[in-house]
């Protein structure tokens, strides 16, 4: 059976619920393979405040300085995964985290440093590393961070990340949690809509705000090989499918 992508938030408690284990159990007893992809912008800003760091955005982007760049990798890989790490294995699952450091996961380059510092553009994704531990029998728990071909560690969007990796991997479905249903029109959340009616719904601005890069990334990988992506708030429900194309049942 195929491989399913899911990127959950950072804050655990609001994404591991009995409901979400028990769709990961459903679906690795129907003989998928699993990938965790987790975000954590929130603990990483509350760290920040707390050390009397400024928390900058531009273009949607936390500004990385290097001390900011220093807090995002102690936050995503010394609190946000080992937490859900941890969860995973209370409810019985196999887990190892994963980060840009094990097999150069995750390569990038700097965007904009002078505008943004250590932001990263993702260039490439080793599925190995990802293959490697699916092959025994263990579920992925990725930290959203990357690394240039010089060693520089990046602060990169979980979302991206996510869809990057569903490609690298030939994913079957990526589901991307968000804190609504699905994309909303005329008061309806939509069940499914392709590519081109996406475009269309960003063109009426329907898709706006936090919703266009998730969209975004949805298409570029749906592009490049994944076949559905799920916007939603929980995997056990579909939320609203993207497709390439049209698909008629």
């Amino acid at each position: 059976m195929g491989k399913i992508v899911v990127k959950i938030g950072g804050v655990a408690s609001d994404n591991l619920t009995t409901g979400f284990f028990n769709q990961i159990k459903d679906w690795q007893t129907s003989g998928h393979e699993i990938v965790i992809v987790h975000g954590g912008g929130y603990y990483i800003s509350e760290m920040m405040n707390r050390l009397n760091i400024p928390v900058v955005i531009k273009d949607g982007l936390r500004v990385t300085t290097e001390q900011a760049l220093k807090i995002t990798q102690m936050v995503l890989i010394g609190q946000v995964q080992p937490t859900i790490t941890t969860l995973f294995q209370q409810q019985g699952f196999s887990t190892i985290g994963l980060n840009a450091s094990c097999g150069e996961l995750i390569q990038g380059e700097v965007i904009d440093q002078q505008k943004l510092g250590f932001v990263g553009e993702i260039t490439e994704i080793n599925p190995a590393a990802i293959e490697n531990v699916l092959a025994k029998q263990y579920i992925p728990i990725v930290a959203p961070l990357g690394i240039t071909k010089d060693g520089q560690w990046l602060n990169v969007n979980a979302d991206t990340a996510a869809c990057k990796i569903a490609e690298a991997i030939d994913a079957e479905a990526l589901y991307l949690l968000t804190d609504v249903p699905g994309v909303k029109y005329q008061n309806q959340w939509l069940e499914r809509i392709t590519i081109e009616e996406a475009e269309a719904l960003k063109a009426e601005e329907v898709i706006t705000g936090g919703m266009i890069p998730k969209v975004d990334s949805a298409v570029d990988s749906l592009e490049n090989g994944v076949k559905q992506v799920h916007i939603t708030n929980c995997i056990e429900a579909a939320g609203t499918i993207i497709t390439k194309e049209a698909v008629y049942t």
